[in-house]
C-alpha cells in the first residue's frame, strides 16, 4: 500500500465502489416507476448506512487528501446525473421544462444524501427504524415532487429591509 495513505485510498475507493454500484442497481431497474425508484435508491443508501457505517462515514466525509478521485461527491454526481435522465423524461411527459432537471436530481440526490448522513449518526438514538426512515424521505420527496408547479414564483420578491432583520 505504500504507507497509510495508500491504504486509505483503498478503503475508500472500496467503499465508493460498493456503495456506487448499490444505489445505480437499485435506481437502474427497468420498467419500474418513479416512485418505487425513489425508494430503492433510499434504500440502497440507508442498506449500505447499516451495513458499513464506519465506511459511510469516510467516504461522506472525503476528510483524505489522499482519495484521488472516487469520493462520496463523485457517488452522488453519478446517481444525480441518472435521476437527471429520469426526472427529464418524467418533466418532459407532465408539461415541466426538462431543462430544470438537473436542478432537481440535485435536489432529491442531496436530499437523501444529508438525511443518510444524518442516519449514520442519529439511528442509536432515534426510535425510527431504517424503514421508516426511508418512508418519511420519500415522503417528502415524492409529495413534494407530485406538487410541483410548472412555473414556480417566489411569494417574497426581495429580501426584507435591513431595519426589519434587526427589529
Amino acid at each position: 500500500f505504500g504507507g497509510k495513505e495508500g491504504l486509505y485510498a483503498v478503503v475508500v475507493d472500496r467503499e465508493v465502489r460498493r456503495l456506487h454500484d448499490a444505489i445505480y442497481q437499485a435506481i437502474s431497474r427497468p420498467h419500474t416507476d418513479p416512485r418505487s425508484l425513489i425508494e430503492l435508491g433510499t434504500l440502497a443508501l440507508l442498506d449500505y448506512i447499516e451495513e458499513e457505517p464506519d465506511g459511510f462515514r469516510i467516504i461522506s466525509r472525503d476528510s483524505s487528501p489522499y482519495a484521488p478521485g472516487g469520493t462520496f461527491q463523485t457517488i452522488l454526481s453519478s446517481v444525480a446525473s441518472r435521476v437527471e435522465g429520469l426526472l427529464a423524461l418524467q418533466f418532459e411527459r407532465r408539461g415541466f421544462d426538462p431543462g430544470t432537471a438537473p436542478l432537481y436530481s440535485q435536489m432529491l440526490v442531496g436530499l437523501v444524501a444529508l438525511a443518510g448522513q444524518w442516519w449514520v449518526e442519529s439511528h442509536n438514538q432515534t426510535t425510527l427504524t431504517k424503514p421508516q426512515v426511508a418512508a418519511h424521505l420519500v415522503n417528502l420527496a415524492w409529495n413534494g415532487m407530485r406538487n410541483l408547479q410548472p412555473q414556480p414564483v417566489l411569494r417574497v420578491s426581495e429580501a426584507p429591509p435591513a431595519d426589519a432583520a434587526q427589529a
